[in-house]
């Protein structure tokens, strides 16, 4: 089994290794950054603020169809995306087949991109898992939006009836559950499109991987849309 690692790992070179660290160590310490509220909140956070107070006007609504057509078009969002990431996963699972012509291809363009076939399917491997996991978390993201809508459709009509601050509530929270797999989606993507530019070498996905972490911090902490939330 070691001597099987051994040879696994051995065609790749030291800033493989960097790169490939880097990417698994940014993913998740971003995404910790942007879902956990701290001195300066993410637009994710203060996105959670904005559904609470959408289900508590909600609740002063007799016709609530307008809701109910924000959360269909939450829903498409999600199976959009879902489509998206399964294209990707085919598009990519198919290169993987052709990891041979790939490597040729390689070759015949740069001697530095020369690699054994192993390398090119190890790369393609990393970019099917990360579209993987943004499949899964888009699929779960639109199950929850159906669970919201359903919720939502539950809570009474009046209300100063008991239960229609605690089921506006849980239409809320479900709401914002179902935003954060979508998020987390949309950053696998993110980290997927980082990990391609593994193909042109173990720089390339440093500098992929960095862009893709100043891009979202970006997003989520000095951004024009977090400022119009802020109202600044």
């Amino acid at each position: 089994m070691l001597e099987i690692l051994i040879q696994f790992i051995t065609p790749f070179s030291l800033w493989d290794g960097v790169a490939l660290a880097l990417l698994l160590l940014g993913w998740p310490v971003i995404g910790f950054w942007v879902e956990h509220e701290g001195k300066r909140r993410s637009t994710h956070s203060l996105m959670a603020d904005y559904r609470a107070r959408w289900m508590q006007e909600m609740l002063h609504r007799e016709n609530r169809m307008l809701d109910a057509n924000i959360l269909a078009t939450l829903r498409q969002g999600a199976a959009f995306f879902t489509s998206a990431s399964m294209i990707g996963i085919g598009g990519s699972v198919a290169l993987l087949g052709k990891a041979g012509t790939l490597q040729a291809l390689a070759t015949d363009i740069s001697g530095e991109l020369s690699a054994p076939k192993v390398v090119w399917e190890a790369k393609l491997m990393l970019v099917v898992a990360l579209l993987a996991a943004a499949f899964l978390k888009f699929v779960w993201s639109h199950r929850l939006f159906g669970y919201c809508a359903v919720v939502l459709a539950s809570v009474p009509v009046d209300p100063s009836h008991p239960d229609a601050q605690r089921y506006a509530e849980k239409s809320a929270k479900l709401n914002t559950y179902a935003a954060r797999s979508f998020n987390r989606g949309l950053r696998a993507m993110y980290f997927a499109l980082a990990a391609l530019a593994w193909l042109l070498g173990a720089w390339a996905m440093i500098g992929a991987t960095l862009i893709t972490l100043a891009v979202l911090y970006r997003r989520e902490f000095n951004s024009q849309s977090r400022a119009a939330l802020l109202d600044l």
